[in-house]
């Protein structure tokens, strides 16, 4: 019985004895092939580097080289760029135009106001008309004071004197004369109006585009008479015609307002009025 516990003593020890030195030899080989692998990426690594530094020192030396060259003949260098540049501009030049679908030599449709204005024609104001005509009874029930308003072109910004004029020249090709009511107003003036109450202006002296030549109100010149009132169907008809050619010339239009006034347009500018935009 002893010498068989002694056998399987052995044997267990000599099992594990073997397996350990199995071990062993197991993660010398592993180790020895990381080192290996590893060695091999150091190497590629400084191969990769080696090979760059080579790269760019021979570009540097071309560009050196080139550059000597170019300083001591200028006039071959000259000759060679030209010679390489030729067979591109000889494409350009001589190929056949491509047409691309969906944009037009032709100039769009446009209006003719805005034509004006873009082509830089300068157009003139024209004829004041009689002081006489303002002074009828029933013109000033319906603007009041207009007698005295000014009427004078030269105290409009002249962007918006010019789009303007453009808006009358439109008018008479469709029969209607137009009649500057009044352009500049004072502040003075502004603040007797707003006085009035809201039927004739909510704006107080500077609240207007007219204290800066960017506003004014129109009418007809018919018969030899102003005509203001909307009522008259010729008028109103005339008023949205005003409006359209008005608001394509890139004017505000009272036509659209809740307090209609269809003879007044404005131009609103930036830093002018901010509160109102």
């Amino acid at each position: 019985m002893l010498a068989v516990s002694y056998a399987v003593v052995g044997v267990a020890g000599g099992w594990a004895v073997t397996r350990a030195e199995k071990r062993r030899r197991w993660q010398c080989r592993i180790s020895g092939a990381v080192v290996t692998q590893w060695n091999r990426l150091a190497l590629l690594q400084r191969h990769t580097a080696s090979q760059t530094c080579l790269a760019l020192a021979f570009l540097r030396a071309a560009a050196q080289s080139a550059f000597r060259v170019i300083r001591r003949r200028p006039g071959i260098s000259t000759a060679a760029l030209v010679l390489l540049s030729l067979p591109a501009l000889l494409a350009l030049l001589f190929s056949p135009r491509t047409d691309l679908g969906g944009y037009p030599d032709a100039p769009a449709a446009h209006d003719p106001v805005v034509a004006t204005l873009l082509i830089g024609e300068q157009l003139v104001p024209p004829s004041p008309l009689p002081p006489d005509l303002f002074l009828a009874g029933d013109l000033d029930l319906i603007r009041p004071g207009i007698a005295s308003a000014s009427r004078d072109w030269a105290l409009l910004d002249n962007e918006f004197r010019q789009r303007l004029l453009g808006v009358f020249r439109s008018m008479a090709k469709h029969g209607y004369q137009m009649a500057l009511l009044e352009g500049y107003r004072s502040p003075e003036r502004q603040a007797i109006l707003a006085r009035l109450g809201p039927q004739v202006t909510n704006a107080g002296a500077y609240q207007s585009y007219h204290q800066y030549g960017l506003a004014a109100d129109s009418a007809f010149f018919r018969s030899g008479k102003i005509v203001i009132s909307e009522r008259d169907a010729w008028a109103m008809k005339g008023y949205q015609l005003y409006g359209e050619y008005a608001e394509s010339a890139g004017l505000v239009w009272g036509g659209r307002w809740r307090m209609m006034d269809f003879g007044h347009v404005e131009l609103r500018k930036p830093r002018v009025l901010p509160y109102l935009q």
